[in-house]
């Protein structure tokens, strides 16, 4: 697919090897798009595989995208130095690394059990993410370093390649959707490897251009005074965030620390040391307020807009009780947000950036709010409120990295790259488990307020929190034990056969052990740890699941609709607040001679 050939050139000397790169990065966020799109569908296959509750499963989608905005920020630094083939080199390679480590997970789990099954798929995304940060990091300079007069339109255009990617990714899992009997996760995402193969060839031996800042001569020390010691003071932050997650996923266990959760306090040191080292490289210039607050809103943005697109298919799967309805609401959310970034420029045009990006923000609350409200449950009033949703969300993102290229463009690579950095690691760190941890702890507020029992044989082991609100204010936001999915598959799948009248129904729990007991009986090797977790659950399924079944089916049906839906409701908070920064920012250049792109 040629994406320049949808809209008319800048010049007339855009030459064939810029469109190749241009279409090459629009690849990138395909892959990506195609990744991000099939996980969100398969997440109910892991969780009832490895029964994972909805924080562990918000935890494994976040630390990879907390790997996705790490990747951006280190490799924004080094982005001009080493070159941006060198960087797509490194990317393709992590790719194909993320595929083998997740498709390992399986056998992992049968060998070692949950906490293996977790590894693989953290490790996985981990790579996985590293390798769109690392794109990410090149394709944004690369395309505002080929269309330096028309940044925002053609950056929208760019990241155009994200919704097509989930529009794939989900028409991918429909196709293997209609084929006869189950198709294993693993093929479904493996399609991803597709456009990686396509844009490493693409770019493969290409020569790249230099930097818009670096073809003006622009050092990295002067980057790094433009995005000074405010701006820098966010990204550090967020990294230090994403410091303990960081260990986790390479197998480092940090000691409790005077009383204390040792992580943390070892992420504020490594964030507050690398911050330190940025001040004396950049000779302590303070920098812009003005982009410092920009990057507090990309940090919202990431939040919203990801941690949302992380969970909404679930969510819609749920409400609708319709896996297909809630693949085709995803599609035309990201159709109309494909359309949408192509025509980016007239809009623009007409609307300067940030009173896009404020009407964006209302249109997103308003989206979100109408999501959550509780007669929203069926399709076509469904479709209305995800409409309002998709359309709030399409300029966030580009429109944004567009703003601080035009205003900053001394910053070059690095100032564009810590934005997207900071989005990422706060959608991974907040966004993914913030919106599971809220449905946890809203569908368990509701079942125990209509069924304690009911709550007491299908919670999970783990207590789980949201991120550093539930350690600093407990009373606020406490450590709940979630459902355990995996004895939810057991109730899903009976209540299923149940509806359908099939008679006595073969869960999926039961096949696991009839296909366990042959291989032993084959003398073929069996992991004990899967063997005690599948018969430790036939056990509780015999003794406390199918006794209540019928007390339990509709509360927990109705807990876990609740959960779902008011943790979308709770969310429009965040858009409702970036409403508010970004009408602070219109009076600000209102205030100031109006918004003007900054030339170099």
């Amino acid at each position: 697919m040629a994406p320049p050939a949808l809209a008319p050139p800048q010049t007339s000397t855009t030459s064939l090897n810029d469109r190749i790169l241009f279409a090459a990065s629009f690849l990138t966020l395909i892959a990506a798009g195609i990744g991000f799109s099939v996980r969100g569908v398969i997440l109910a296959d892991w969780g009832q595989q490895f029964g994972f509750t909805q924080t562990e499963l918000g935890t494994i989608t976040g630390g990879g995208l907390i790997g996705f905005g790490v990747a951006i920020i280190f490799f924004s630094f080094f982005a001009d130095l080493f070159g941006y083939g060198k960087l797509m080199l490194v990317a393709f390679l992590l790719h194909a690394a993320s595929a083998v480590v997740t498709f390992a997970a399986t056998p992992v789990y049968a060998a070692y059990g949950k906490d293996g099954a977790f590894a693989c798929l953290s490790v996985g995304l981990w790579l996985f993410a590293l390798g769109n940060g690392t794109c990410e990091a090149v394709i944004n300079p690369l395309t505002a370093s080929l269309f330096p007069r028309n940044k925002t339109h053609w950056l929208n255009i760019l990241h155009a390649g994200w919704p097509l990617g989930l529009i794939l990714g989900v028409l991918i899992t429909l196709g293997f959707g209609q084929m006869t009997g189950p198709v294993p996760w693993e093929f479904k995402l493996g399609v991803f490897l597709l456009p990686v193969l396509a844009y490493g060839l693409l770019m493969f031996n290409r020569p790249f251009p230099k930097s818009e800042a670096e073809s003006a001569g622009v050092p990295l020390k002067s980057m790094m005074g433009t995005v000074g010691l405010i701006g820098f003071a966010v990204a550090a932050m967020f990294l230090a965030f994403a410091f303990p997650t960081l260990l986790s996923a390479v197998g480092v266990k940090v000691p409790m620390i005077g009383g204390y959760a040792g992580g943390p306090i070892v992420g504020y040191a490594a964030g507050a040391v690398i911050w330190l080292i940025f001040a004396v490289y950049s000779g302590f210039s303070p920098g812009s307020f003005l982009l410092g607050f920009l990057y507090v809103l990309h940090a919202l943005i990431g939040y919203v807009e990801l941690g949302t697109d992380s969970w909404i298919t679930n969510i819609t799967t749920r409400v609708l009780k319709s896996e297909t309805n809630a693949q085709l609401a995803f599609v035309w959310t990201n159709v109309l947000m494909f359309t949408l970034r192509f025509t980016a420029g007239p809009i623009v045009h007409r609307i300067n950036p940030i009173g896009l990006l404020l009407i964006s923000a209302v249109l997103g609350c308003a989206g979100l709010a109408m999501l959550g409200l509780p007669f929203t449950d069926t399709i076509w009033l469904w479709l209305a409120a995800v409409t309002v949703y998709g359309i709030g969300k399409t300029f966030y993102w580009p429109t944004m990295l567009g703003v601080i290229s035009e205003r900053f463009p001394k910053g070059g690579a690095l100032a564009i790259g810590l934005a997207g950095g900071i989005g990422m690691i706060s959608a991974g760190f907040f966004g993914g488990p913030g919106i599971g941890y809220k449905q946890d702890y809203l569908a368990v507020k509701k079942i125990k307020e209509i069924s304690p029992d009911t709550y007491a044989r299908y919670k999970s082991d783990a207590a789980e929190g949201f991120p550093i609100l539930s350690d600093v204010s407990p009373e606020t936001a406490p450590k709940i034990a979630g459902f355990d999915n995996a004895k939810l598959k057991v109730f899903n799948d009976y209540k299923g056969a149940v509806a359908a009248g099939s008679g006595p129904a073969m869960t999926t729990l039961d096949k696991d052990l009839a296909t366990l007991d042959k291989e032993k009986a084959a003398g073929k090797p069996v992991g004990e740890k899967l063997e005690t977790s599948l018969r430790d659950l036939k056990s509780w399924w015999t003794t406390q699941g199918l006794p209540n079944f019928e007390a339990d089916k509709d509360k927990l049906t109705a807990a876990e609709d609740y959960g779902a839906k008011t943790a979308l409701l709770y969310t429009a908070g965040v858009p409702a607040a970036l409403a508010v920064g970004f009408l602070l920012l219109l009076l600000y250049f209102a205030a100031t001679g109006g918004y003007k792109q900054v030339h170099i």
